[in-house]
């Protein structure tokens, strides 16, 4: 079969209403507000919005239910291309939902969020059928059964799977964790993960005989990765940029690698690639609307050419 998605996302999406104060309230007071707005996010979500800006096909097939929030999600990804036909729909199932206060003169940010309806990868969709139709399937931790079950499925029709995992402590995260052959984590959890805080160690230490990549993201402090094919880890500095609100960057990073991968891109491109997506989407306020366009990304990727570089053991 001839696939149909460049990239089909399990995971989970959220809703996050911002609400912006001058300054964080005490106790038991009335207080006007500056602003209010709603965005979206999540793991997969704003991956998947992130390679849909940069020209990738895609399709989403996590769980949602039936009410307002999960229709607001699904719109959202209407919007911006992403295929919504293969999403499992459930009764019982919401999306993650935040309600974030934003204290401009602290410059603090307070997240409250509600966890409790099943979310992420449903444990028994999407289809074969929807799962064999993309070039690379992307999973994160939300729905673990059902990313193990959809990951499995992938490896035997030798799918790529990329994914993006924060959360270590549920008995199913290490099969999971050993099915993906595109590991891509930020250095903070590659210590949690190895004890190493020598991005040479953590990655050595992640190494499986089935990955294909292991890729750890430092921020501005920039990336360090190994293929199969070279095994001698390889730095990316990270991208000079004049950061205003690094929301979503590591979500953008995903979203570009796995794009990239899709297109057939070798592993200096793909980090050279997702970098420079989550370096300028740090230029721009907000998740998913600050991700760059695959036009804008182009004329910034034309205008610094940093190579990578090799590091020494």
């Amino acid at each position: 079969m001839s696939p149909k998605f460049d990239i089909l996302g399990i995971g989970c999406a959220t809703v996050d209403d911002l609400i912006r104060v001058a300054k964080y309230p005490a106790a038991d007071v009335k207080l006007q507000v500056k602003g209010m707005e709603r965005q979206f996010g999540g793991l997969t979500g704003t991956a998947l919005v992130a390679a849909a800006k940069l020209g990738g096909k895609c399709a989403f097939g996590g769980m949602l239910g039936s009410d307002e929030l999960s229709k607001s999600v699904e719109d959202n990804f209407i919007r911006y291309g992403i295929d919504v036909s293969h999403l499992v729909r459930r009764d019982d199932s919401r999306p993650i939902h935040a309600v974030i206060v934003v204290a401009e003169e602290e410059q603090t940010r307070t997240i409250f969020y509600e966890y409790e309806a099943p979310t992420g990868a449903d444990p028994s969709g999407p289809s074969e059928d929807a799962i064999g139709s993309a070039k690379v399937l992307f999973v994160d931790h939300l729905g673990l059964e059902g990313g193990i079950r959809a990951a499995k499925i992938a490896r035997e029709a030798g799918i790529p799977i990329v994914s993006d995992l924060e959360e270590i402590h549920n008995p199913k995260f290490d099969e999971l964790f050993d099915l993906v052959d595109h590991l891509v984590v930020s250095d903070d959890f590659a210590e949690e993960l190895t004890g190493a805080t020598d991005p040479l160690a953590a990655i050595l230490g992640l190494w499986t005989p089935g990955r294909d990549s292991v890729v750890i993201t430092g921020g501005r402090q920039g990336a360090w990765y190994a293929s199969a094919e070279n095994r001698s880890p390889q730095y990316q500095p990270a991208f000079q940029v004049k950061a205003v609100d690094t929301t979503g960057c590591g979500d953008v990073f995903h979203g570009a690698y796995a794009l990239a991968l899709a297109r057939g891109l070798d592993i200096h491109e793909r980090v050279r690639f997702a970098s420079a997506a989550a370096g300028l989407k740090a230029t721009r306020a907000g998740g998913q609307i600050g991700a760059p366009t695959e036009e804008e990304l182009s004329l910034f990727l034309r205008k610094d050419s940093s190579p990578s570089t090799t590091m020494e053991n």
